[in-house]
Formats: structure tokens, C-alpha cells, sequence
């Protein structure tokens, strides 16, 4: 509950909120939601480490955009995928490809180590630590709500830890206490 009103109070106070857009935020929350979800099982199911699911993720991945890509992305021509790179262009994009792979990864073996709640919690935890950094280094505007949101997050996040850790302590001396 921290968790989710901090949140709140940060989206509320930074973001312009729009009928249309709580439809696509919905959804993405939806559709991420299963993802993780699937991940973890999947992992457990297959009895895989984060480095193999992603091996055997990424061709599928990539036949999936290979099939979308050219109807959201002009193919030929100035622009296109097939069309000139500069060298720049071509660096960008292997960037963002060991960045994507490295994002990947770190989601599965995080949710393969623990769970899609605990990646959240990193999830949230990285916002704050955003709001934060821009609030520090850029001199991004922060308001007293938003203060609150990322306290009020933090605090939930604090306390997750907390039950969580007590939970992984309690079957541990139920473990040790067994004959």
C-alpha cells in the first residue's frame, strides 16, 4: 500500500494524466505483470539459469520483431532499415543491443533468484533513485508531494525488505531445528 500511493504521488504530481493514457499505462502494467510472471516460471519450470533463458528467449524475440518491424519502421530509403548508417548510427545501436541484453538479463536472474514482486521493488527503488538523481544533479523541480511519493515508496520498500527478510530468517530456523 506505501508502495503503490508513493508512486501514485510521484506519477500524479510529474506526469500529465489523459483517459488514453491510463488505457496504454494499464495495459502496460498488464502485459509486463504476465511477462514477469511467465519468466519466473518458465525459470523454475525449465530449471534454467537467467543465461539460458535469455539464449533461448532471443531468437524468438527477434523472429517476433523481424515480422513487426516493418510496419512501424520505414524499411528502404533515408531512415530505413535497409537504408544508409553512419558509423554513429551503427555504434547506437550496438549500444543499445548490449544494454537490452544486459536489461534482460539482470530481469531474469533477478526474478529467477527471488520473485516478479522483488524485481518491482528494484523497479520502484530505481524510479526514486531517478526522481532523485535528476532533483540533485540536473536541478529537476521537485515537489513537496513528490518528496512524500518517493518517502512513502521508499518506506514500502524498506518494509518488504524487512518482511521478507524475517520470512527467509523463520524457515531457516524451522529448517535447522528439524532432527
Amino acid at each position: 500500500l506505501p508502495i503503490t500511493l508513493g508512486v501514485f504521488l510521484n506519477s500524479y504530481y510529474d506526469v500529465k494524466f489523459s483517459p488514453v493514457g491510463m488505457v496504454f499505462a494499464t495495459l502496460g502494467v498488464l502485459v509486463t505483470s504476465l511477462y514477469q510472471v511467465w519468466v519466473g516460471a518458465k525459470q523454475h519450470e525449465l530449471q534454467v539459469n537467467s543465461m539460458q533463458l535469455l539464449y533461448y528467449q532471443a531468437p524468438m524475440s527477434s523472429a517476433v520483431l523481424l515480422c513487426v518491424i516493418p510496419f512501424f519502421e520505414p524499411v528502404f530509403g533515408e531512415g530505413g532499415i535497409f537504408g544508409p548508417w553512419t558509423l554513429s548510427a551503427v555504434i547506437m545501436v550496438l549500444l543499445s543491443g548490449i544494454i537490452a541484453f544486459m536489461v534482460n538479463l539482470s530481469i531474469y536472474w533477478i526474478i529467477g533468484n527471488t520473485s516478479p514482486v522483488t524485481y518491482n521493488m528494484f523497479g520502484h527503488f530505481k524510479f526514486c533513485i531517478t526522481l532523485l538523481g535528476g532533483c540533485v544533479l540536473f536541478k529537476d523541480p521537485l515537489s513537496l508531494n513528490q518528496g512524500l511519493g518517493i518517502l512513502c515508496t521508499l518506506m514500502g520498500i524498506l518494509a518488504y525488505t524487512h518482511f521478507k527478510l524475517s520470512e527467509q530468517e523463520g524457515s531457516k530456523s524451522k529448517l535447522a531445528q528439524r532432527p
